[in-house]
């Protein structure tokens, strides 16, 4: 089996020395370069470089640079999602975004952990578990996601959160650790459309 295969089961992996999963990085990195020093006003050119970046984002998903990833192609991204500057997808396992989600600036999402005991980080093992994030959420600025992690449908985690275990549908969520605060109910429409 090979590395890249017990990374996608989530079996511990060499994350550090194995040649394709490096060589794989280093060409995330050069198109994570290219994507973020291209010119913001040449929109074709930013579309091509996303796609080849992110082969599994919908069309009319939208990613504002600068961006990093470690592989690209584990990030799904659904239509209508906006992810906004600095953030960093840890892809080592899938990270699953739904459509029409508001990603906030420097938000981490990271897949990845390492052995507790130095002897065994040392030689580079990882482990990764997926994130998936459904439809409709709103993760503000300088939110951390944890390996694992579930938020439901038409979340909002509050900016600065930590999230280290699932989060039900429809709440606010703030914190470190994230905790659920409250439902989000007609109580917080501030508009009503006629």
């Amino acid at each position: 089996m090979t590395e890249r295969e017990k990374m996608a089961l989530g079996l511990w992996y060499d994350a550090n020395f194995d040649p394709e999963l490096c060589a794989q990085r280093r060409e995330a990195a050069a198109l994570c370069l290219a994507f973020n020093n291209a010119d913001p006003r040449d929109t074709e050119e930013k579309a091509r470089l996303q796609k080849l970046l992110l082969p599994n984002a919908a069309e009319g998903a939208d990613v504002t640079a600068p961006f990093q990833t470690d592989y690209g192609y584990n990030c799904y991204i659904g239509a209508g999602t906006g992810i906004n500057r600095g953030a960093y997808l840890m892809d080592g396992a899938k990270i699953t975004i739904g459509e029409n989600c508001f990603i906030g600036p420097n938000c981490g999402m990271y897949t990845a952990n390492h052995p507790l005991c130095y002897e065994e980080r040392n030689r580079g093992f990882e482990q990764a578990a997926p994130i998936t994030i459904g439809d409709n959420v709103w993760i503000g600025g300088d939110v951390t996601i944890l390996p694992g992690v579930t938020i439901g449908e038409g979340a909002v985690i509050g900016a600065g959160s930590v999230v280290t275990k699932d989060l039900p549908s429809n709440v606010l969520a703030v914190g470190t650790p994230a905790r659920v605060l409250r439902e989000i109910g007609d109580h917080d429409r501030a508009f009503y459309f006629k």
